[in-house]
C-alpha cells in the first residue's frame, strides 16, 4: 500500500519509524479525547467500522500501480466525517497492518512510512475542518465547497508525503521525479470522486432518524452542541 519496496532503504528507514511514533502518539491524544468525550464503547465500534472499510478500500475499490507507489481511493475525508478523527487514524492504521500482514508482507518493512503518509494528512485535514466549518454546523450540512477543501487537503498530503519518501529515498533524478510526478497526478483525479461520496453519504445520514443514538458515527455528524 503506497510507498513500493526499495523506494527507501537501510538506514534512512529509520526516519519512517520516527515520524511513524510521532504520529502515533498524536492518534493516542485524539484517542483520549474521544473516550472522555463519546466513550470506550463508541469508539471501539467507530474504530471496527473504519477499519473494515479501510481494508475494503484497499484491497476491493480498483487500485493501480502508478510510478512510485499506488492510486487508493482512500476516501481520508469520508472516514473522518462520518466517523471522527481518533476512529479515522485507527481505522487507517489497523487497516493498513492487516492489509500488510495477511496479503502484502513485503510491504512490513514500508509500514512506518505508509502509516505516516496516512495519519499527517488526516491530522491536517481535521486542522482545516476547524478553520472552515463553523462550530454550530453539523457536518451533514456541509456544503459542496467544504468537502472539497478537506479531500484536497488529505489527498494532497498524501501526495506530498509519497513524494518526500520517494525524494528522501532514491534523490531527484529525472527517473525518479517522473515517477512521483505520474502518481501525483494520478492520485490527485480521487479529488473528483471523494467529496461527492462524502456529500453523498452526508445526505444518507441527514435522511436517517435517530442516527445518533447508535453511538456509530462522530456526534459531530448531526449534532454540533
Amino acid at each position: 500500500m503506497h510507498i513500493e519496496p526499495g523506494v527507501v532503504n537501510g538506514a534512512k528507514l529509520a526516519l519512517s519509524y520516527a515520524t511513524a511514533a510521532g504520529a502515533g502518539l498524536y492518534t493516542l491524544k485524539l484517542v483520549w479525547d474521544n473516550v472522555r468525550h463519546s466513550g470506550l464503547a463508541s469508539l471501539a465500534a467507530r474504530s471496527a467500522l473504519t477499519t473494515g472499510l479501510v481494508f475494503t478500500f484497499f484491497e476491493v475499490l480498483p487500485h493501480f500501480p502508478v510510478g512510485v507507489s499506488e492510486v487508493h481511493f482512500i476516501l481520508g475525508s469520508t472516514l473522518f466525517l462520518l466517523f471522527g478523527a481518533a476512529p479515522a487514524a485507527i481505522g487507517l492504521v489497523l487497516g493498513l497492518f492487516v492489509q500488510g500482514f495477511f496479503l502484502a508482507p513485503f510491504d512490513l518493512p514500508q509500514f512506518g512510512m505508509n502509516m505516516t503518509t496516512l495519519l499527517v494528512p488526516l491530522f491536517a485535514l481535521q486542522a482545516l475542518a476547524n478553520l472552515i466549518i463553523a462550530p454550530n454546523t453539523v457536518y451533514v450540512d456541509l456544503k459542496y465547497s467544504q468537502a472539497l477543501a478537506l479531500s484536497t487537503a488529505y489527498q494532497g498530503g498524501v501526495v506530498l508525503w509519497v513524494a518526500f519518501w520517494a525524494f528522501y529515498g532514491q534523490g531527484f533524478g529525472a527517473e525518479n521525479m517522473t515517477a512521483v510526478a505520474s502518481f501525483g497526478s494520478a492520485y490527485m483525479l480521487v479529488i473528483l470522486v471523494e467529496p461527492l461520496a462524502d456529500l453523498a453519504f452526508l445526505a444518507a445520514a441527514k435522511s436517517m432518524k435517530g442516527l445518533e443514538k447508535l453511538g456509530l458515527f462522530t456526534p459531530r455528524l448531526l449534532n454540533a452542541a
